[in-house]
């Protein structure tokens, strides 16, 4: 299998985007602006004052050559988005949009909104639902995505030397118990995510402690719900349930749990986990357990993209992330 990484990055580097990262007082961020520009990844924007956003470079040892840093406060850009984000919100008051468009984050996400950048990324120093917060008010949701959901992209290596294979992990960091209407929308949400970022067609496992009705729980019958849900508003979508792991990803154990024909069964590569206990519980175990890389988590479900990064996030973490999220613009 083509390395993820190294397609995702001759993908963004094609496509010349501007990621525009609203915490560029951060020195982790001005040296991942540094390596994105360097790999002609992209060509960043780091909003801050510049006097801030050069303290961060200081601190990193990095330059700011051919890096733009946008400030706010003096941005001739302020007026036209205030506008357009009254235009989203006719009973925001003028001057409450006006003061919105000041903060970092809420202007970052205006110039997604506006089309003067690519991709908001932020969370080296706010929490995951401030940035969802700040992306519902400006960018907002793709259109029939009701819930902002995320995923990991797992690189798991091959058995005995074999070659690695990617798969999507949904949701594993924003919606702790989502109901059958948030499922749906994360199984669907997920299938773009791998059609993209995988260059496969999406096969969606929607999982659970029970096959095909092995076992009966009103935690089984939220899963076939969100399926039946799935199906009618993507009836051409590969995605089944519910299922156990194994029915989802082992062919053996397919064939002998799952009667009658399934487009996933056996080689699921979307999961779909039914909370965040098992979403988060899951990737963590392929990570320790099967030495996987766990990139993420990524936001999606977005008009445009807007992704959230650990507040623990490294410099490698901020670049990574900031790869796939160009991708997928």
């Amino acid at each position: 299998m083509i390395n993820l990484i190294d397609d995702c990055i001759a993908r963004a580097r094609a496509s010349g985007k501007r990621p525009v990262f609203p915490e560029g007082h951060d020195e982790r961020i001005a040296a991942a602006a540094r390596r994105l520009k360097e790999l002609g990844v992209a060509s960043p924007i780091l909003v801050g004052t510049r006097a801030e956003v050069g303290a961060a470079a200081a601190r990193a040892g990095v330059s700011l050559d051919g890096i733009t840093v946008h400030d706010p406060s003096e941005s001739p850009r302020l007026g036209a988005y205030a506008a357009l984000y009254s235009e989203g919100r006719p009973n925001a008051s003028r001057t409450i949009a006006e003061r919105l468009v000041r903060k970092p984050l809420f202007h970052a996400g205006m110039m997604v909104k506006a089309g003067d950048a690519d991709a908001m990324i932020a969370g080296v120093t706010t929490t995951t639902g401030r940035v969802i917060e700040a992306g519902l008010m400006t960018v907002g949701l793709a259109a029939g995505i009701r819930t902002p959901s995320s995923f990991f992209l797992m690189i798991v290596p091959g058995a005995e030397r074999g070659a690695a294979k990617g798969y999507i992990y949904a949701d594993c960091a924003v919606n702790v118990d989502p109901d059958p209407e948030v499922l749906a929308d994360i199984a669907l949400a997920s299938a773009e995510s791998c059609r993209v970022l995988l260059n496969e067609v999406p096969r969606v496992a929607l999982l659970s402690f029970s096959t095909k009705g092995s076992a009966q729980h009103a935690r089984v019958e939220k899963v076939t719900r969100a399926l039946a849900l799935a199906r009618s508003r993507a009836p051409d979508l590969a995605i089944d349930g519910e299922l156990q792991a194994d029915a989802a990803l082992v062919p053996d154990v397919a064939r002998k749990k799952v009667k009658g024909a399934s487009p996933v069964a056996g080689r699921a590569n979307v999961l779909v986990f039914p909370n965040l206990d098992a979403g988060n519980i899951g990737y963590k175990l392929t990570q320790c357990m099967a030495g996987a890389r766990a990139i993420g988590p990524v936001l999606q479900g977005f008009a445009r993209p807007v992704s959230d990064l650990s507040r623990g996030a490294s410099v490698d973490d901020v670049v990574a992330t900031s790869v796939i999220v160009l991708a997928q613009a």
